[in-house]
């Protein structure tokens, strides 16, 4: 016999704080779609607030499509950093971080790597300048979210294969300027994070 899915140990435990304010904003969302009226929107916070584990959480949310990864994207949080150089070496910044609404890399007979497939953003929209003077600098954005790039290439490269169109998603623009050198840009999958 199939246990209930609300006995399943991960959804006896105590939901957080940031757990219950991700449920209701999902909720108040839904009812802002018309998905639900507003006088359920009101007896399910009520569940949201009271909830004592993490499947009574969920239960808030029954009926509703699953909350996508870019829903969570974009949070309060102060920006991990905001400037990354190398100089005859290398830079790397990447794995959990939060990304401000702009960071300038620089990379001078050196280079560097800027990985925001497991950040967390600022804002709904961040800005990448990088500048690759006789250097190179890699910038990997998660394929779930939407990209421009427009940078400029003297006697170098400034790659454009990340480039896509996600309307509604958060959105990263990549600038800078590539001076006998390169800035590469690549689309990746997102790790995935199990449901809130």
């Amino acid at each position: 016999m199939a246990e209930h899915p609300d006995l399943i140990p991960d959804r006896q435990t105590r939901p957080s704080d940031e757990e219950r304010e991700r449920a209701a904003r999902r909720l108040q969302d839904a009812a802002a779609a018309g998905r639900i009226e507003l006088a359920e929107l009101d007896q399910r916070l009520s569940e949201i607030y009271g909830a004592r584990t993490r499947g009574e959480l969920a239960h808030a949310g029954r009926g509703l499509p699953e909350p996508a990864r870019t829903d969570s994207l974009v949070v309060a949080d102060e920006p991990g950093s905001r400037f990354a150089f190398s100089v005859f070496g290398w830079f790397s910044r990447k794995g959990r971080w939060v990304a401000p609404r702009a960071f300038t890399s620089l990379s001078v007979f050196g280079g560097g790597e800027i990985d925001l497939r497991d950040a967390r953003f600022a804002s709904r929209e961040i800005r990448v300048r990088s500048i690759a003077l006789w250097g190179y600098t890699e910038v990997v954005v998660p394929d779930d979210v939407d990209v421009e790039v427009k940078g400029l290439a003297l006697f170098g490269a400034f790659d454009r294969s990340a480039v896509r169109s996600r309307p509604g998603a958060p959105r990263v623009v990549v600038s800078g300027l590539a001076l006998f050198g390169g800035v590469g840009t690549k689309a990746k999958p997102a790790p995935r994070t199990p449901a809130g």
